[in-house]
């Protein structure tokens, strides 16, 4: 107890997302008496959402080297992070209390319910056991610091909540109606840190050409996209796309959204759709000349299902300047040829990208030399802990963002409870 009678908790953590309840129930693994504090009603909002629900909750690389080269820039910070708790790591956390996973298409790693619930449940359970008390429904409104100490965090209710420690988790400014909305970012910089400007990072992108919204819930594997500007191209992409209603989604549209709205900033941006990209054009017209040959007496609208999804037939053949009646055997070598070009490079053109309320991630953040990874601690104050979606760290999608969040969790848990 402390003057007032009022409880000194070892470490308190602000959010119960992913990192923090990593930290939470790492920390209290380690003996040390956490209490996790959480705006929301209920813990996990955002991660209930990830994986379209499914939780892909890392990538199955387990060359650290090679995971960290998805990092870009940042990977020379993470490198001391990692080693302490990785991919291997969180697999053994998981299997170690009884979830199974599954790893899936680019090594994206799932649970085998496929239900974001499930790896919830883990980490309830993991602070459950470790006595971590959970205060709900309580945003708070304040960090109280007495010169480059945090001494304690003033909830919006008046009351105050004191701690030998502070683990800061409360995420970037995406998806804000799961309580993410970017007030970590605030405090920070009222405590001197400098802050990068948030933008939506990995994020859908809107279309202009109406008839890309008549093949929203279409998935397209192993797709190749083209970025253009001013005639140029900028960007190009193999991976996974999702037709919406509003555009594309999916991994690989995720994963140059920040490009594009980089580009967006300097004029008209355009993309290119590759549907077969490991077939030059004249394989792709050798197929195209045998669907003809043992289909020659049907209507080109009917002969193409073998080749294109049913739902993308019409679609290509308009674009390709056909009439969608002709038979067959009565389509010109230049229609056929043209047909496959199509098939190549189908046109579309960028509306812009959808906001952060859509976003998986933003960048932006707490620029990483002010952060000390092989603790996580903040070089400013030595007992506040900056982990996940706090830090000003760009990853691609496919697992690393849930990665970071259990890496940079366990290794703040950790040293916050050492430092006790």
């Amino acid at each position: 107890m402390v003057g007032n009678n009022q409880k000194l908790w070892d470490i308190a953590v602000i959010g119960g997302g992913p990192a923090g309840m990593m930290a939470a129930g790492r920390a209290a693994e380690l003996g040390a008496k956490v209490i996790l504090i959480e705006k929301n009603d209920s813990l996990g909002k955002k991660l209930l959402l990830t994986g379209g629900g499914r939780c892909n909750l890392t990538n199955a690389e387990f060359d650290i080297r090679k995971f960290l080269v998805k990092f870009k820039n940042s990977d020379k910070f993470l490198f001391s992070t990692f080693s302490q708790f990785g991919v291997k790591e969180t697999l053994d956390f998981f299997n170690s209390r009884k979830m199974p996973i599954k790893i899936e298409a680019e090594n994206r790693v799932f649970p085998a319910s496929n239900k974001s619930k499930s790896v919830l449940d883990v980490f309830v359970k993991y602070m459950k056991d470790g006595n971590v008390s959970v205060l709900s429904n309580s945003p708070v409104d304040e960090i109280i610091r007495d010169k480059n100490i945090i001494e304690a965090v003033k909830l919006k209710n008046g009351k105050k909540i004191k701690a030998r420690s502070f683990v800061l988790a409360t995420g970037g400014k995406s998806r804000p109606d799961t309580g993410s909305t970017g007030d970590g970012f605030l405090w920070l910089k009222n405590l001197g840190h400098t802050i990068i400007k948030p933008n939506a990072a990995l994020v859908p992108i809107a279309i202009k050409n109406n008839w890309v919204k008549k093949l929203s819930g279409l998935n397209l594997s192993d797709v190749k996209i083209k970025v253009f500007q001013f005639e140029k191209k900028q960007e190009v992409i193999i991976g996974k796309i999702l037709f919406t209603h509003f555009g594309l989604s999916g991994p690989a549209i995720l994963n140059i959204s920040k490009k594009i709205g980089e580009l967006l900033k300097y004029g008209d941006v355009s993309l290119s759709l590759d549907l077969f990209p490991h077939l030059d054009h004249g394989k792709l017209d050798l197929n195209i000349k045998e669907i003809f040959a043992k289909q020659n007496n049907k209507q080109l609208k009917n002969c193409l299902g073998s080749l294109l999804p049913s739902t993308l037939v019409p679609i290509i053949i308009k674009i390709s300047n056909i009439n969608p009646e002709i038979f067959c055997h009565s389509v010109h070598r230049e229609e056929r040829l043209q047909l496959g070009k199509i098939i190549k490079d189908i046109p579309m053109k960028v509306d812009g990208l959808l906001g952060e309320d859509k976003a998986i991630i933003t960048s932006g953040g707490v620029m990483p030399e002010e952060v000390d990874f092989k603790t996580m601690a903040s070089r400013l104050f030595p007992n506040l802990y900056l982990v996940g979606d706090i830090l000003n760290i760009d990853r691609p999608s496919g697992g690393y963002s849930l990665q970071l969040c259990w890496t940079t969790g366990y290794a703040a848990g950790t040293a916050a409870s050492i430092a006790i």
